[in-house]
């Protein structure tokens, strides 16, 4: 397949604390060096890593450093990273809202973007006319906008309102709108932000179709940001992950999300301190959890192991309660849950006691190999005393669970069962 986009070595400086990037000292300090000098640019040398969380030790930082990778016509990439990363720098470079500081990027094709709520309109036109203005900008002809204008009304669902100016549109509907309008006036290539969290759960699912149809049916390349790795992972054959400003990972979306989900997780390096000074005030609380095998403490289990969940409840007062355990997938997908009040099981502490409870025990989870993360919580009736989100997290391992001398399961069905086929 030919390529559809090509980052060469992207990079983008900004000065901090400043509208402007640059001062007239500056200006005349860099043309001095450069036209004059014929020296290299003295402020790329300078900057700091793009970490928002840290302080700052240098006024100019790299948004984007020494970005490299190829698109593919026809490829879905999935751009994720945590907040500041750069995810939305790289693409606003690519729609040319604004330019890099060093680097090329070639596209082949007509881009159409929507990187932020409203993007391209303007707010006194109305929809309909804010199509018409979009459609002449990726170079269509008013006639080719007419052609597509009742499918992209159709789609957007805001038939009522579209001779309506848009400063008066709610942002789901500014969305709706502007996404029908990138999707449908035909861009060779689709770049979409995180935009689509706005818009209601049956908006988001039409709008994922959608971008599957442009690209496996049309051959049109997407570039798609989210923060919904459950989106990313049903329609992205690609990913990139950004973190810092740079690439840390570029390839296989499963893969991504992994690694993601680990590198990202508070839980990977420090466990969580269940019975620490801050949780200690309340008033009844869960000082401990563990998971064995019967007989050892363990965070890694085979298909077919025994499992037990052991909590360590801790009371100023006495009180009845129940506790719950519920098993998340790496795309935050709740795929097992067990409350104690389904089998009718309350517990009881005493005033200024700590309980050993050993809440639960399966023969097995029975779901296919993966890591998992377990959130746990105790309620008092309707009442939620104490939630833990990602007490502890769980790998399942491969395992030849049926037999057959299949180990590879990640193929398969979330939850597996034994079974047997039958030749009559």
């Amino acid at each position: 397949m030919p390529t559809a986009i090509e980052f060469n070595n992207i990079s983008k400086q900004y000065r901090l604390g400043l509208v402007s990037t640059r001062t007239l000292s500056h200006d005349l300090n860099r043309w001095w060096q450069t036209s004059v000098l014929h020296k290299e640019d003295p402020y790329l040398k300078i900057g700091s890593v793009n970490d928002r969380s840290s302080k700052a030790d240098s006024e100019y930082v790299w948004a984007l450093k020494d970005i490299d990778f190829k698109v593919e016509q026809g490829d879905v990439v999935g751009i994720i990273g945590r907040n500041g990363a750069g995810k939305s720098t790289l693409l606003k470079l690519l729609s040319r809202v604004t330019g890099p500081t060093t680097g090329t990027i070639k596209a082949r094709g007509r881009i159409g973007s929507l990187l932020e709520v409203g993007t391209g309109f303007h707010s006194e036109m109305t929809g309909r006319e804010n199509i018409y203005m979009n459609g002449a900008i990726l170079g269509m002809t008013k006639q080719e906008i007419s052609r597509k204008l009742d499918e992209i009304v159709d789609f957007s669902g805001c038939e009522r309102y579209i001779d309506t100016p848009v400063k008066r549109y709610s942002s789901g509907m500014m969305v709706r709108l502007g996404f029908a309008v990138a999707a449908h006036l035909d861009p060779e290539i689709l770049v979409v932000d995180e935009v689509l969290a706005v818009g209601d759960a049956e908006f988001q699912k039409k709008a994922i179709g959608k971008m599957q149809d442009v690209s496996r049916g049309e051959g049109r390349t997407v570039l798609f940001v989210s923060h919904n790795m459950a989106s990313v992972n049903t329609l992205c054959q690609h990913c990139v992950i950004l973190k810092n400003g740079s690439i840390e990972f570029f390839g296989n979306t499963e893969q991504a999300i992994e690694l993601y989900r680990q590198s990202n997780s508070p839980y990977n390096e420090t466990e969580i301190d269940l019975d620490s000074s801050e949780r200690q005030i309340k008033p009844i609380y869960i000082s401990s959890f563990r998971m064995t095998d019967g007989s050892k403490n363990k965070v890694e289990f085979h298909l077919e192991d025994r499992i037990h969940f052991v909590f360590t409840v801790k009371s100023q007062r006495k009180a009845s309660f129940t506790l719950r355990i519920a098993i998340f997938d790496i795309n935050n997908n709740r795929v097992l849950a067990f409350d104690s009040s389904d089998v009718g099981k309350i517990f009881s502490v005493g005033e200024n006691t700590c309980t050993e409870i050993r809440s639960m025990m399966m023969e097995s989870l029975n779901i296919k190999p993966g890591r998992y993360s377990v959130n746990i919580s105790i309620r008092q009736g309707e009442i939620l005393l104490d939630h833990i989100v990602g007490a502890k997290v769980i790998e399942i391992a491969e395992s030849d669970f049926y037999g057959g001398g299949r180990f590879q399961l990640k193929d398969m069905a979330i939850c597996l069962k034994k079974h047997e086929w039958i030749v009559e």
